[in-house]
């Protein structure tokens, strides 16, 4: 049965019990065709298997399960094995169990009778394939269920698992609500899938079915009795048919094309030798035009470029006979307080002339004391300028042209200056700006902090001063509203999924569940205050739904889900 459906790569010498490649080592249907009520297990222990039995036993029915496992439903051709020309069976007759048919004799027509008419019952096909050489296990799996009234194909999900699953261990003890059943497969790391396309990329790749032709051959030959003609079987069911005739046309209509651009490309190859003279001249056409269109550019360019030069040499001059001018000011300056001091000594000289006096020696004495005393200063000062000078990186100065340049190095060196102080001193206010967010945001999760670790739960100190301020206003407790956060806890043996869960959880976590006896007055209050944010709360009723308990072997996870289902929430949001 698993024999040739999978290419298996020998690993270890043949006196190996272990087989290599994927084969089939287990099969269950539950509720399948008239397998009913119950798993019915065929073992084949990856090895060949041989299923006998009477007319009617189902033997069919387990090879129609497989091929359900790797074919879509609409190439599956139902009770083939058993010989059936026509589709006397399908998808929804295996699910409901169709047994036999009933003679209406009124009406004279015949409908069958299934085991499972009602929409409460699901049906399940599991295969179990496993590669004893690398060691690997790989699940298939078809989950399929109908509604009440649905006269349809059946509903169903696909599931694929890296290891070994089982009908009762793992598709069962669930209810009758499947999506709890696919929840739990998800949480188990079970791939689920809605389409066969998905399902059927990932089974191959994980099994290592590299071609989708290697399905199709399985599809036609599943069910084959016997083979009469070994060529007509690989040209019917191995090789897809060849149209020689149309390829013959084709060939030849390709060869009357090949010939035609044959023709084409050397009758473009004589006008491309007939043009060539007349390209060349264009080219030679196209060089001297740009080379006209640069001149041209050049000679309009030529008196915005004189009056540039024009423009620096005269601002060279202006620059030289600016600092000639104040040369000439500092000579005037100085020749004017020389002439003041010359008409002073005239004076004096006149004065002196005129009175005969005897203090002419005490005067020059004093005179000597105050000319030494500035000449020491203005030494001083002269060393401590060509200290600072030197300093700054400029030569020192041993004229009065001199001088005055410096004078002019230092008032651009001053600007300079002033500028780069100027942008320190902006760059320091907005680190400063920077650094008070960074104060600020610090505070509030030092505050945060300082929170959390006063209290049991994660929920945000916004969120608790927001309920702390509708609590003093409503004089109501705290413990009366509580986020639903507070009320989930993990289990301390699964801590380590702690973090996943609020982050998983966390916009439900921070919803305010508020009791029916509050609930108008709280809505009334967020719908008059402006809270500066969302806030999602919602309305617990005082009634609890409860499920009734079934009598089927489902019923007592039914109860237990009714139990904790809780009270039905309504959501509601304010701002």
């Amino acid at each position: 049965m698993t024999e040739g459906l999978f290419s298996p790569v020998e690993l270890d010498d043949g006196d190996d019990e272990r087989l290599s490649g994927f084969r089939l080592d287990r099969l269950e249907v539950y509720n399948w065709g008239t397998f009913d009520k119950r798993v019915w297990t065929f073992d084949v222990g990856a090895r060949n298997g041989l299923l006998t039995g009477d007319i009617g036993s189902g033997k069919s029915t387990l090879v129609d399960a497989v091929s359900t496992l790797l074919l879509p439903a609409h190439r599956i051709s139902y009770n083939k094995a058993a010989g059936a020309e026509t589709k006397e069976r399908s998808l929804r007759s295996y699910v409901m169990g169709f047994y036999k048919s009933e003679r209406n004799e009124e009406t004279g027509a015949s409908r069958p009778v299934a085991l499972r008419p009602g929409g409460t019952s699901y049906s399940v096909i599991l295969g179990v394939f496993v590669n004893h050489g690398y060691d690997a296990t790989v699940t298939l799996a078809q989950v399929f269920w109908r509604r009440d009234g649905d006269t349809g194909q059946p509903e169903r999900f696909f599931a694929v698992a890296d290891r070994d699953l089982s009908v009762v261990g793992d598709f069962s003890e669930f209810g009758t609500d499947i999506t709890s059943l696919r929840r739990r497969l998800r949480k188990d790391g079970v791939r689920l899938f809605d389409a066969f396309p998905e399902y059927g990329r990932t089974y191959r790749r994980w099994l290592g079915i590299e071609s989708e032709q290697a399905m199709e051959l399985f599809h036609q030959t599943v069910a084959m009795k016997s083979v009469g003609n070994l060529n007509d079987f690989v040209r019917n069911h191995m090789l897809e048919p060849f149209d020689a005739d149309s390829w013959t046309e084709r060939i030849v209509s390709h060869f009357d094309d090949l010939t035609k651009a044959h023709e084409a490309v050397r009758r473009a190859e004589d006008q491309l030798a007939a043009l060539g003279p007349l390209l060349t001249d264009c080219d030679t056409n196209d060089e001297l035009t740009a080379e006209i269109t640069a001149l041209t550019d050049q000679r309009s360019a030529l008196r915005y470029y004189f009056a540039d030069r024009k423009a620096v040499l005269l601002t060279e001059r202006i620059k030289l006979a600016t600092g000639r001018r104040e040369e000439l000011l500092r000579k005037r300056k100085e020749l004017g307080r020389l002439l003041d001091e010359l008409r002073g000594e005239k004076m004096r000289l006149e004065l002196e002339r005129a009175g005969h006096g005897g203090n002419r020696l005490s005067q020059i004495e004093t005179m000597i004391a105050d000319l030494s005393e500035a000449r020491d200063r203005r030494r001083d000062k002269a060393e401590r300028f060509g200290r600072l000078l030197t300093e700054a990186g400029m030569e020192p100065v041993e004229s009065a042209e001199q001088f005055a340049a410096r004078r002019g190095e230092i008032a651009e060196a001053e600007s300079a200056a002033e500028t780069e102080r100027s942008d320190h001193t902006n760059a320091l206010n907005e680190v400063a700006v920077a650094e008070a967010e960074l104060r600020n945001e610090a505070k509030e999760l030092n505050d945060e902090l300082t929170s959390l670790r006063s209290r049991d739960s994660s929920i945000p100190r916004r969120h608790l001063d927001l309920r702390q301020w509708l609590c003093a206003e409503l004089a109501l407790d705290a413990a009366a509203l509580p986020f639903a956060g507070e009320l989930i806890r993990i289990r301390p043996e699964e801590k380590a999924w702690e973090g996943a869960a609020e982050r998983l959880l966390r916009s439900f976590a921070l919803s305010l569940l508020v009791p029916e006896t509050h609930y108008a007055a709280v809505s009334d209050w967020i719908n008059d205050h402006h809270l500066g944010g969302r806030l999602v709360y919602y309305r617990v009723p005082r009634k609890v739904a409860r499920h009734r308990p079934d009598a089927d072997e489902g019923g007592r996870a039914a109860r237990d889900q009714a139990r904790d289902q809780g009270h039905r929430l309504l959501p509601m949001a304010g701002t």
